[in-house]
This record gives C-alpha cells, sequence and structure tokens, in this order.
C-alpha cells in the first residue's frame, strides 16, 4: 500500500513537472484555449467529482454554482461593461465571489439534503436550470440575455492576466491547490465520515455523526471549488452570459465528469481535456451540429464499456502490467 501511494505521488510530481514545462513546448493556441481550458473546466468538474466519488451524491448544480461566482466578479469588477454600482479592485471582488458561491453550494445542500439519486438530480437540475433563467430575465443585475462584458482579470505581476503565460500558469497553481484540498480533506476526520455517509447513512447516523450537517458541509465545500472555476472561466471567457451556465454546460460538466472518472479527482481534469480536444477540433470536422451526437456517442461508449471512465481503463492497465510483472518475476524466482 505504501509503494503504491509513493507511486502515485510521484506519478503526479512527474505529471506537474509536465504541466509546468508545457508552455515551452507547446504555442499559445494549445497552452490557452486546450489546457488552459481544461484546467478551469476541470476545477467545476472537480467540484462533481468531490460530491459523487467521496459524498456519494451526484449534483447537477455545479455550473450553476461556478455562474454565481463569474455573475458576483463580473457585478463587481472594475472593467465590466456594462459598469455596475458594486464595482470594487479584483482583489476583493475574487474572494467575494468564491464566497458567495460557498454560500450557494451551502444552500443547494439545504435544499438536496433530504434527497437521493433520481431526486437529487432532478432537484440541482431545477436549481440549474433556473438560475439560468432568472439571469436571462433579470436586466438590473445581470444584464439579461447580453449578460456582462469585458472580464479581463486582474493584473499579476504588473502583466495583464489574459497574457498565455500569466492565464495558464495561475489556472495550473489554482487548479493543483484545489486537487490537494480534495487529496487533503477526505483524509480528514470529516472526509472519513462523508465517506462513512456514503457507505452507510444510518449506520454512521447511528454512531452518533449529523449525517445532514455533514452533507451541506460537503456541498459548500463543492461550491468553493466550482467557484474558483466560475472566476477563472468567466476571465477566459471575458465576460459570462446566461448560456454559458445553462443546461449544455450543466451537461458538459456533467459528461467531463464521467468521461474522465467518477473515481479519482484526477478524472475530472482528464475528462476536460478530452472534452477541450473534441470541442476544439470535432467540430470543426464533423460541423458543430453534429458535435452533441459524437460527444453523447463517446459518452455513451464510455458509460458501457468502462462505467469508471478512463482513470479506470488506466488504472485496470496498471493493475494488469503489474501483474504480469509479479508473474515473470515469480517465473524467474522458480526457474533459479
Amino acid at each position: 500500500m505504501i509503494i503504491m501511494s509513493t507511486r502515485r505521488w510521484a506519478l503526479t510530481a512527474i505529471g506537474l513537472v509536465i504541466l509546468l514545462a508545457l508552455p515551452l513546448l507547446l504555442p499559445n493556441f494549445w497552452l490557452v484555449n486546450i489546457f488552459g481550458r481544461a484546467l478551469v473546466y476541470g476545477i467545476v468538474a472537480l467540484s462533481l467529482t468531490f460530491l459523487a466519488h467521496y459524498g456519494g451524491f451526484v449534483s447537477l448544480a455545479q455550473t450553476m454554482v461556478a455562474g454565481v461566482a463569474g455573475y458576483s466578479v463580473a457585478m463587481m469588477a472594475p472593467t465590466a461593461i456594462p459598469l455596475g454600482d458594486m464595482a470594487l479592485p479584483y482583489a476583493l471582488a475574487i474572494p467575494l465571489a468564491v464566497f458567495a458561491a460557498t454560500m450557494a453550494g451551502a444552500i443547494v445542500g439545504l435544499i438536496a439534503v433530504n434527497t437521493r439519486e433520481i431526486y437529487l438530480l432532478m432537484i440541482t437540475l431545477a436549481l440549474a436550470v433556473g438560475f439560468s433563467l432568472f439571469a436571462q430575465s433579470n436586466i438590473t443585475w445581470f444584464n439579461g440575455y447580453e449578460g456582462i462584458r469585458n472580464i479581463v482579470g486582474p493584473e499579476i505581476f504588473g502583466r495583464p492576466f489574459r497574457t498565455p503565460l500569466v492565464f495558464y500558469y495561475t489556472a495550473l497553481v489554482v487548479a493543483a491547490l484545489l486537487y490537494l484540498l480534495v487529496l487533503y480533506v477526505v483524509r480528514t476526520p470529516f472526509g472519513l465520515v462523508l465517506q462513512a455517509i456514503r457507505d452507510s447513512d444510518r449506520r454512521t447516523a447511528a454512531i452518533g455523526f449529523h449525517v445532514g450537517l455533514h452533507r451541506i458541509a460537503a456541498f459548500a465545500l463543492a461550491g468553493f471549488i466550482a467557484g474558483w472555476g466560475g472566476v477563472l472561466i468567466t476571465f477566459y471567457n471575458i465576460g459570462i452570459t446566461p448560456s454559458s451556465i445553462g443546461l449544455w454546460a450543466t451537461v458538459g460538466v456533467l459528461i467531463m465528469a464521467v468521461i474522465g472518472g467518477l473515481g479519482h479527482p484526477l478524472g475530472a481534469f482528464i475528462g476536460a481535456l478530452i472534452f477541450a480536444l473534441m470541442d476544439t477540433f470535432a467540430s470543426t470536422i464533423i460541423g458543430h451540429d453534429r458535435f452533441n451526437t459524437l460527444i453523447g456517442m463517446v459518452f455513451l461508449v464510455i458509460v458501457l464499456l468502462s462505467p469508471d471512465g478512463i482513470w479506470g481503463v488506466g488504472g485496470r492497465l496498471a493493475a494488469a502490467l503489474g501483474g504480469r510483472n509479479r508473474n515473470k518475476n515469480a517465473d524467474g524466482g522458480a526457474t533459479r
């Protein structure tokens, strides 16, 4: 077990080094529109994976929670068009937006705390669609269908946020920190109780833990994660509109998480990268109108052949290769 853990951390470190070196190897288009995009959308998918894998409940409201952060930072952005009455420096707008997303996640958890399976899916989907429609109809705060534009982000070390290197490394640092946060939380007493609730909420309640409170806290933490993704997505898109948090965006995040694999937090980023590649190149080859059909077929194939996604496929291949190497070593030892 210790060897496997060490191996995983070593692979994680190697992957991080490769990601840090990508700006030296790739043009800006790949850096921003493929890997940078995968990182920021992967953060939102990470919040869904956290709830699904460690809490046992799949929430379709994570795009809505990210949208709360996106609209919050847009309403407070000093560069926004139209400029709101609550304009603040980005240094204040960003943490307030993440806080708003955390509270939104807690509210979603409070509403859905007693629901399970299909009922949880329907309630969270209704919340997501309802918020998108509300944003589309509200002119005073959200500027209706047009949304809020020119959200360019802050300057970092004197360089504009939209500079490819600044955007990519900022997204990478935030994604890595949130990924490590999830790995840390699931090993704390709170994370262990959350996993116990996933396995049997009645048994967990019987030994004295407050099941509902832990679930609401899990939704709040997922809201915190999704909030950072929502802020970065708003900077990436240079604004936010109701369509960017609508039904297709909600389904897209679910597809990313499922394709990558709900069995490990890293699956969220793998799925987001695959989705970004397909959306960028496949839609230009087969046409954007047929892209939904293609991504739907890929989704079905993954669900049918590998319910635990690409991460599960990689895990099974690693286990098979490891077993083969052990057999070879055993045969060699027997021969000697």
